[in-house]
């Protein structure tokens, strides 16, 4: 559960950290040369607090996936969520991290984009 060892890998480009019970206390070292980062199926909840983090830290990402997480609303994760809360979840990450490629299962595309700059902001999803 503790990354204090990639201290050591500066140069690292791509991190699969799937399935490690990772929470919100996540703390990655910066890696400016981390292009792919994959946090599938951990047990994030805070995704503004995580997208900070990432953007302070891995400034090249380009490629991220968050599946499996209460951060991302998913519909095969809650029955709860449908579609248009994994579409709002989408612009608001693009919002915080601009030069994103690849959100989970599927490539960022110019619309999406253009939403995240207008609107991204506004879709962060607020708990009662």
């Amino acid at each position: 559960r503790s990354l204090e060892g990639l201290k050591a890998f500066s140069c690292l480009e791509e991190l699969i950290l799937d399935n490690n019970l990772l929470r919100n206390d996540l703390r990655l070292p910066r890696l400016p040369h981390l292009h792919t980062l994959m946090l599938n199926k951990n047990q994030i909840t805070d995704l503004e607090c995580l997208l900070d983090h990432l953007a302070d830290v891995v400034p090249s990402l380009e490629y991220l996936s968050l599946l499996g997480n209460m951060a991302c609303p998913n519909e095969l994760v809650s029955k709860d969520k449908d579609e248009d809360d994994y579409q709002r979840y989408r612009y608001f990450v693009l919002h915080k991290l601009t030069n994103l490629k690849f959100l989970d299962t599927r490539k960022v595309t110019k619309w999406e984009r253009e939403e995240a700059l207008l609107r991204g902001a506004f879709m962060k999803v607020v708990k009662p």
